[in-house]
């Protein structure tokens, strides 16, 4: 029989959530951080079963049961351990390793590896404290807001302008130099020289992987002359830029007591978001893969992707959405957001505080939406032929998404705002008089489905002209809560989901009051 190594079930574990496995035969219903549900292994009527996602367990007061998902499978559904074991790979999409008496050894060699790395991490940690040569380390982190009891959160470190400093270190703990260049630490120059310190004058952040152990580094230069900015460590046994997610394993600690899960760009955004009392992780600084999505999706059916409002960031989010399309089903989408004005996460939490950087994360816009907004505004759609154009892209993109029902509810909701762009533009054809501004808000105004725009619309340009800034930003939140109802309608069937539709028609309603306050009419 195949003897599975401990880096493969743990492996097998971190990508399938207990409360998935056991959610196919117990109801469960959230209680706080764990889900609770009536015992499978005794006749109760008072739920006494709990599954813990964060901690990886399940435990049954009524029979005292408990383990992870793979004794949940031998205990509640009576499997053996290799059929658990084959089962949990088809739903992780990892194959089973093959019988190989070298395996056992390869995972040694990996320990080895991460046990390096957490001595280097806290190697670097002391030398931010208490090294004289970091001052301009810690002066930079102080600078950007970051205090040392936020140092000691996220492990924060300094990496000297030494080539030899780490090395040194480590060598006097027993490590090999080969062992440390596998590790990513050192570099091993092509001409056959010593190895040498791969980062050096850095401010450093480790990263970790699903559960906690740091696989790699990530560096920030103090020196504004050198090259990268920010350097990663390479690809290694232990660590694959594509699988791994910056801040994952602390984004779940505040996940427990719910709330949105934000994918933003940088390691300081992560840092920001989470000062903010918002669960983010951050890439390696490439596109999204489909391994990191199904990350993110472990921990959230929807979580938020923030980018910034530059061209970069758009295309990020193009590449992203490309990525994801033919991934998304009934139980897992995205949302989509941006920060705008040239700034991102950490500098919105710096400049205006957790308040208005929870607000710019939390304003997010549904998949659907995001997608039609970006071919909208890909190019003027001023003749027959680009508005053909545009519905072809949007009739391709349905056609990308996988799940049947979805893809159809995707190019329904595509041609409903493409038939509600096409009336708005011939409606503006015959008005005329007012300036740009106005011209460019009742614009933005034609792209939503709610009523207080629907009556906004019958209104010609010159009526609202001086309140377009105004109605700029009604336009973006009625966008926003509109999406949000219609989401709700198509899947209402529990009192929270009415409560929830209740009060966001409460406050589309405010939004009709603003906006005659605003100076507009909109009649009841």
């Amino acid at each position: 029989m195949t003897r599975f190594s401990e880096h493969f079930l743990a492996e097998l574990k971190d990508r399938v959530r207990v409360s998935d496995v056991v959610g196919k035969r117990v109801t469960l219903k959230r209680q706080g951080r764990e889900l609770a549900g009536l015992s499978p292994f005794v006749k109760e009527k008072t739920p006494s079963f709990f599954v813990n996602d964060d901690k990886g367990f399940f435990h049954c007061f009524a029979s005292g049961e408990h383990g992870d998902v793979i004794e949940w499978l031998t205990k509640g559904e009576r499997m053996t351990f290799p059929e658990a074991i084959e089962h949990l790979a088809g739903l992780a999409g990892l194959e089973l390793p093959k019988a190989d008496p070298r395996a056992q050894a390869e995972a040694e060699r990996r320990k080895g590896l991460v046990d390096w790395l957490e001595l280097a991490a806290q190697w670097f940690e002391n030398r931010l404290k208490f090294g004289h040569e970091a001052q301009a380390a810690r002066d930079y982190l102080t600078s950007r807001g970051l205090p040392p009891e936020v140092w000691s959160r996220f492990r924060l470190g300094y990496a000297p302008d030494d080539r030899g400093a780490l090395k040194a270190a480590l060598i006097t703990r027993g490590a090999k130099p080969g062992e440390l260049v596998e590790a990513g630490l050192l570099i091993a120059p092509e001409d056959g020289g010593a190895p040498y310190d791969r980062f050096r004058d850095r401010v450093m952040f480790p990263i970790c992987d699903a559960r906690g152990r740091v696989v790699s580094f990530g560096g920030r230069a103090l020196n504004p002359a050198q090259r990268a900015k920010y350097l990663n460590g390479p690809e290694t046994p232990v660590f694959h830029k594509g699988r791994v997610l910056y801040g994952l394993h602390l984004a779940r600690e505040i996940l427990a007591e719910g709330g949105a899960l934000v994918a933003v760009e940088g390691y300081l955004d992560v840092i920001a978001c989470h000062r903010a009392g918002v669960a983010a992780v951050a890439g390696m600084g490439t596109a999204l893969t489909p391994e990191q999505l199904a990350l993110l999706w472990r921990l959230h059916s929807e979580p938020t992707l923030c980018f910034d409002g530059d061209r970069a960031g758009l295309d990020a989010a193009g590449r992203a959405m490309e990525t994801a399309l033919p991934l998304i089903g009934p139980s897992k989408s995205l949302r989509f957001t941006t920060v705008r004005g040239g700034k991102d996460a950490d500098d919105v939490y710096r400049e205006q505080g957790a308040e208005a950087l929870r607000s710019h994360l939390l304003a997010s816009t549904a998949f659907a939406r995001a997608l039609f907004e970006r071919e909208r505004d890909a190019r003027p759609l001023d003749t027959p032929e680009a508005m053909a154009a545009l519905m072809a892209r949007l009739r391709q993109h349905a056609a990308a998404v996988t799940d049947r029902d979805l893809a159809s509810v995707y190019r329904e909701a595509f041609f409903g705002w493409v038939r509600g762009l096409r009336a708005g533009r011939e409606r503006g054809l015959r008005q005329g008089g007012a300036t740009l501004e106005a011209r460019a808000a009742a614009e933005a105004l034609r792209n939503t489905t709610d009523d207080v725009v629907t009556r906004l619309l019958s209104l010609p340009p010159e009526a609202i002209d001086g309140h377009a800034a105004r109605l700029f930003d009604l336009h973006e939140r009625l966008g926003q809560v509109q999406a949000r109802m219609d989401e709700l309608r198509a899947v209402m069937s529990d009192a929270a989901q009415m409560a929830e539709f209740a009060a966001l028609k409460g406050e589309r309603d405010g939004l009709k009051r603003a906006v005659k306050a605003g100076g507009v009419e909109v009649s009841a």
